[in-house]
């Protein structure tokens, strides 16, 4: 990936799959969590849900800030930020000094995913945006799936969560510095003549539409996900390691997606694109509750990952337009939602997995993502047809 107008794009997708690795890893690790610290899966889950809290929250700043600042400064900060709170986390000797650690760590990630999207948007046309945007999205994914299966690996070996953290943490600082120095031989892309800010995203009907469906997403697809490698561990007895292989057969999905999105597109149209998502989503979801073998999963998992990137890669193209003169807010805004609901949903599913409810944890959420990408396939043919 050679840089496209201006966007040095294979070091943005590097710094995406480090980040996405680090927003998956605890969730194979979650029983090795819940072992040493003498603590339930629900309880473990905090982990989870602590880097996903501060990650949401920091957003309301980073994008302000990048747009106030520059993009490549705060990315840079960002990444090494991200490389000492991995790190530290290693190094933890209590469950509470870890959890403040994730905090940390998710607070610094925040300046990463969504100002590598804004920055593209910033630096690159339109009319190759959404390929562009693609190949980050191939980063992206490619980092959920080595993050499954890294903490997957590492849950059974002595070195435990403790070497996943800390091959992050080397991962973090090799990008920031290869990021580093190439913004020091390039000229840094001009600031917005005028920010807005966060009010001004807010301002507009059309993007709060958009960051409710993604607040949705993110309540009833990765809060759910998360336990998706203790749900097939704990109900098909699957070994960890195997648990997680399986569960990132998702991302495989997404990465299918992204090899065939312009085809995709083309094919389907945003509308379409958004309502079939929603029902693929569900219908992989039912799926898994009514698994006849566990292999039946891996083939569920990928059609799972292909359908949450047909509805979501719709959702992340209209973010990154929502507000063109503050695209860092727009963009952080949006992930601080889809993060934001990932919390919530990780808190609400946990005490189905420590109730072993299993259906409660599929079933309603293939309900609910089928009804969003219907809503939101309505809404938007709405909006096309008001504008014409």
């Amino acid at each position: 990936m050679n840089a496209a107008g201006g966007a040095p794009v294979r070091l943005l997708a590097s710094a995406a799959f480090f980040s996405a690795a680090a927003l998956r890893v605890c969730d194979s690790l979650l029983p090795r969590f819940a072992f040493e610290f003498n603590r339930s899966a629900g309880d473990a889950a905090r982990l989870i849900v602590v880097f996903a809290v501060a990650y949401g929250l920091m957003q309301l700043l980073s994008g302000p800030l990048a747009d106030r600042f520059g993009k490549q400064r705060l990315m840079i900060c960002a990444l090494a930020g991200c490389g000492l709170g991995s790190a530290a986390a290693a190094l933890s000797g209590s469950f509470d000094t870890l959890l403040a650690w994730r905090a940390l760590w998710g607070m610094a990630a925040a300046g990463v995913v969504p100002l590598a999207m804004a920055w593209i948007g910033d630096a690159v046309a339109y009319e190759v945006r959404q390929a562009t945007l693609a190949r980050l999205l191939l980063g992206t994914l490619s980092g959920m799936v080595v993050g499954q299966l890294l903490g997957g690996l590492f849950a059974e070996t002595a070195l435990g969560w403790r070497g996943a953290f800390a091959v992050l943490s080397v991962g973090y600082c090799v990008v920031g510095a290869l990021l580093w120095r190439d913004a020091a031989r390039t000229t840094a892309l001009p600031l917005p003549a005028s920010g807005g800010g966060l009010g001004t995203v807010l301002a507009q009907p059309w993007s709060r539409v958009v960051l409710v469906a993604v607040f949705v997403e993110g309540v009833f697809l990765l809060g759910a996900l998360s336990y998706l490698p203790t749900y097939l561990h704990v109900r098909e007895g699957l070994s960890l390691a195997a648990a997680s292989a399986v569960s990132a057969l998702y991302a495989v999905g997404g990465l299918v997606y992204a090899v065939c999105a312009p085809r995709v597109v083309a094919a389907f149209g945003e509308m379409r694109m958004a309502a079939a998502g929603g029902l693929l989503m569900a219908a992989a979801l039912a799926g898994l509750w009514l698994l006849p073998h566990w292999a039946a999963a891996a083939p569920l998992a990928v059609l799972l990952g292909f359908g949450t990137y047909l509805y979501h890669n719709t959702l992340q193209t209209h973010a990154t337009q929502m507000a063109p003169q503050a695209r860092g807010s727009a963009v952080s805004l949006f992930s601080f939602c889809l993060f934001a609901g990932q919390a919530l949903g990780v808190v609400a599913f946990g005490g189905t997995v420590d109730l072993h409810a299993y259906a409660a944890l599929l079933l309603l959420p293939a309900a609910a993502l089928a009804l969003a990408g219907a809503v939101f396939a309505a809404l938007l043919r709405r909006r096309v047809s008001a504008t014409g």
